[in-house]
């Protein structure tokens, strides 16, 4: 809104100004010619008051004014001038107005011929001094109109200011909206033109209300159609399965190899398609609309471990050294919300390890923020795709690790936009580790006296010895 009234203020403060310096301009040149009109009737003024002068020859060298020069002549014969004025005529002998060069100036002349006397009477005036006083008189007629552009800018400033206060209006009501109040704005008597405006606000609010409803329903739905097959899939797969070992037992035949890799690979499967699931229902609930944050002080070295314990068995069975370090550390955030961070960042990490590597997980204060550190000796991450890996559905070179196991892409993204929702930051370096990357969260830490607990430092170490 600062930025539409600063720019109406200066454009038309500038089209004022420009239009002052044309009429000034304009008004400059008449009045030098007005004032070279006065100057000129003046000196013939001049003229005639010295030829009603009795001048003899002995008038000759009067002094005067040295602004201002005269000769009287009959004749050929100089019969009076002024102190300053050559001995030679200043200007022809022709009634009128030239300019001519003595006495180190520039002059303004005049020609008068006295017929009552036979005399011609040569005056002349310096032009640096008349275009001087002329200058000094339009420019202080001028100043009060330059001196004013000020106030005129002050003025126009409030004028502006006041014609924007409906659109200043409009913006606050925006902008104090949450984000799940999509109810018409009520603004009393707009403006005539920000009636369109806010009905076709009003009609945004209530279209974008409709597709939320049919999106929220629609996961709900999908929620509901997705899990229950899966679920009811992994208990036929699980019967199936038992089934076949039962045969095993006592039957005997090359065919149960093959049999049980397909059976494995048919399991796996299923858990991915239940993994995926998971995934985009995180990834909707995580969005910042749909997102209800319960904040709370929690101990973010307590909330890790209880999640390390939950994720061991995947970390066991790739017979991969689970360490945490830690120390408590307080700080506000979503119980449900960084769970479902630590199990991304584990899972991710549990993926991209290879068999018998290690993962470190560690907790400390950072200035006035908690680390969480997340760091494993898979592969690593090339540096200049940092930032691409947070993309949903993207993975780099598809798989990165040798184990061939897949995700779907969409973990990184549910941890970036958890810790945007927790104010907080995400980066990426080597993990210290042989190999393998680390990532590095940093949460805004509560001040003592919230219960942030003691500084004794905890570690703890599952998997192989």
């Amino acid at each position: 809104m600062n930025s539409i009234r600063v720019f109406l203020v200066a454009v038309i403060l500038a089209v004022i100004t420009l239009f002052y310096f044309i009429a000034a301009l304009r008004g400059y040149q008449s009045s030098m010619l007005e004032a070279d009109r006065l100057f000129d009737k003046q000196l013939l003024d001049t003229a005639r008051l010295i030829a009603n002068l009795h001048t003899e020859d002995t008038a000759r060298n009067l002094g005067h004014d040295a602004s201002m020069a005269f000769q009287v002549w009959r004749g050929e014969r100089l019969v009076a001038s002024s102190r300053n004025a050559p001995n030679t005529a200043i200007s022809t002998l022709e009634p009128g107005f030239d300019y001519s060069n003595f006495d180190g100036y520039r002059w303004r002349t005049a020609a008068w011929f006295d017929s009552a006397r036979g005399n011609w009477i040569l005056v002349a005036d310096r032009t640096d001094l008349r275009f001087a006083l002329a200058e000094n008189v339009i420019l202080e007629s001028l100043f009060p109109t330059l001196a004013g552009l000020p106030i005129v800018g002050l003025l126009i400033w409030v004028i502006v200011s006041g014609g924007l206060r409906p659109l200043r209006a409009l913006a606050g009501e925006l902008a104090g909206k949450q984000p799940d109040d999509l109810s018409p704005l009520a603004i009393a008597a707009p403006k005539q033109e920000l009636e369109q405006i806010v009905a076709s606000c009003n009609g945004l609010l209530e279209r974008l209300e409709t597709s939320l409803l049919r999106e929220k329903q629609f996961a709900s739905d999908a929620a509901h159609e997705l899990r229950t097959p899966i679920s009811a899939l992994k208990v036929q797969v699980y019967n199936l399965a038992q089934e076949r070992g039962t045969e095993r037992g006592t039957e005997r035949g090359t065919e149960h190899g093959a049999d049980d890799a397909q059976m494995s690979e048919l399991e796996q499967t299923v858990e991915r398609l239940e993994h995926i699931v998971e995934q985009i229902l995180d990834l909707y609930r995580s969005s910042p609309d749909q997102f209800n944050a319960s904040f709370e002080p929690l101990d973010l070295s307590g909330l890790a471990r209880e999640v390390l314990a939950e994720e061991f068995a995947a970390f066991d069975r790739k017979d991969q050294q689970l360490e945490f370090q830690g120390q408590p550390c307080m700080i506000a955030g979503d119980r449900f919300a960084l769970t479902t961070l630590l199990r991304n960042l584990l899972s991710n990490a549990n993926k991209y390890t290879p068999r018998g590597g290690q993962v470190l997980v560690t907790v400390a204060p950072k200035g006035d923020t908690v680390r969480l550190t997340v760091a494993d000796s898979g592969p690593g991450i090339p540096e200049d795709q940092y930032e691409s890996i947070f993309a949903r559905f993207y993975r780099i070179g598809r798989d990165r690790h040798p184990s061939g196991e897949t995700g779907c892409g969409l973990g990184l993204a549910i941890v970036k936009r958890l810790v945007e929702l927790h104010r907080a930051s995400i980066s990426i370096a080597p993990s210290g580790l042989a190999t393998g990357a680390a990532f590095h969260v940093d949460l805004p830490r509560l001040r003592p006296g919230t219960g942030n607990g003691t500084s004794n430092t905890q570690r703890v170490t599952h998997g192989p010895s």
